[in-house]
């Protein structure tokens, strides 16, 4: 397959294949180059830190040019870059496998001797399968991603590295550190060189980090399994004690569904005495109006047919009155409330329970309170007593009872 000449390629750009890193003070940017070599660099006025990976950039430039599940190679210019987050090696390291089988070459230039190792690094435990390079120029990348179309062997360029033992010791143990690090693959091993290699104590070392990093994490699950045994030892007690509060509660209800029915029992009761009550009382009522109409037949003085005809009707008023206004009576209510009876037979028993609660002074509240109404119904009930007293717009009901009384106390 016949290389083509770099003044031959397509270039493929779009004004929104860019992502703006305002915190990071770059933007990052992306064309396509021959069809499918994906161009990204960023564009900074000053050496910068690569902050996160734009992988939804990556997304949007093989989906608007047609390379989603189809093959497709990256090169990266790294001038200005003189270091990355550690979010970003991982996002690197994590494309390395997540992207394959379709992520052919990845090739970085323009790389600074601070980001060098770390180019090392993603070569070194990238798939072995993959290829990861870094060149000196653009013009060198370009060159490795069309030799890799064309199925030619690419590699570093030879100045990087000598090859030899050196070369593989330092990719095995970049790879370990890209591993422990990156991945948190910590179970991987380390293969060590002989004890007399002069390496050999940088892989002693490494293996035995690896080695306390494993036993952290077991330590670190341990701490996780006890958080979460502890957690739902708690969520059980919780559920335990939100049940027996349950049971309390049932306890609760139905010992006030207890007190509720005895509370009937007691009030049906009531009636039931205040029934035989209220019998005995219209017996005895009835008693003394036959007894009021014999005194008005008996042909005696007139002045002991009146006082005879007064006690009766004292009794006779006094007894129904207390017992419906349920109040306990003097002598002066019973005759105020007998008088105003006689002189207003159209007043009811509330109404006459209201008429006496004006007089002792009693305000709208209380007076409300007392027979079981709204202090709005009172009202109403202040309006039909106003023209059942046939009182004057402008004459008042309390006026009006305590010139009453008074006339008749005098």
């Amino acid at each position: 397959m016949a290389i083509p000449k770099l003044q031959e390629l397509t270039v493929t750009e779009k004004s929104s294949w860019k992502s703006h890193h305002p915190e990071a003070n770059y933007t990052k940017q992306a064309r396509i180059l021959d069809g499918d070599i994906v161009h990204t660099w960023a564009q900074a006025n000053q050496d910068i830190e690569l902050d996160f990976m734009d992988a939804d950039l990556l997304k949007l430039v093989l989906s608007e040019t047609g390379l989603v599940n189809k093959k497709f190679h990256v090169i990266f210019d790294l001038n200005h870059v003189t270091d990355i987050s550690y979010s970003y090696k991982k996002a690197i390291t994590e494309m390395l496998f997540h992207w394959q089988p379709f992520l052919g070459l990845v090739c970085f230039f323009n790389v600074c001797p601070s980001m060098s190792v770390i180019v090392d690094s993603f070569s070194a435990v990238a798939p072995d399968n993959f290829c990861v390079l870094q060149t000196e120029t653009y013009q060198d990348a370009i060159k490795k991603a069309l030799a890799f179309k064309a199925n030619e062997t690419v590699s570093d360029n030879g100045e990087h590295e000598a090859a030899g033992e050196h070369s593989e010791l330092k990719r095995q143990f970049l790879g370990a550190v890209a591993r422990m690090s990156w991945l948190n693959i910590l179970d991987f091993p380390i293969p060590i060189p002989a004890p007399d290699s002069q390496y050999y104590p940088f892989f002693q070392a490494i293996d035995a980090l690896r080695s306390d990093c494993k036993a952290k994490e077991i330590e670190k699950e341990h701490a996780i399994k006890q958080l979460q045994q502890d957690f739902e030892t708690r969520i059980t007690q919780t559920i335990i004690k939100m049940n027996a509060q349950a049971e309390v509660g049932k306890k609760s209800i139905h010992e006030f569904e207890a007190q509720l029915t005895a509370l009937r029992a007691r009030v049906a009761a009531q009636d039931m005495e205040l029934t035989r009550v209220a019998t005995a009382i219209s017996e005895k009522t009835n008693a003394l109006r036959n007894l009021l109409d014999q005194i008005h037949s008996l042909d005696i003085d007139t002045d002991v047919k009146r006082k005879m005809t007064d006690e009766c009707l004292k009794l006779l008023e006094t007894e129904t009155i207390e017992k419906r206004l349920n109040i306990e009576l003097t002598e002066t209510d019973s005759f105020f409330l007998s008088k105003l009876q006689k002189k207003h037979p159209n007043l009811n028993q509330r109404e006459l329970r209201i008429s006496l609660l004006v007089k002792l002074n009693y305000d709208t509240i209380e007076i409300a309170r007392s027979v079981g109404i709204s202090t709005r119904g009172m009202e109403s009930i202040r309006y039909r007593m106003h023209k059942k007293l046939n009182l004057g717009k402008h004459e008042s009901i309390k006026t009006y009872l305590s010139d009453f009384s008074a006339a008749y106390s005098s």
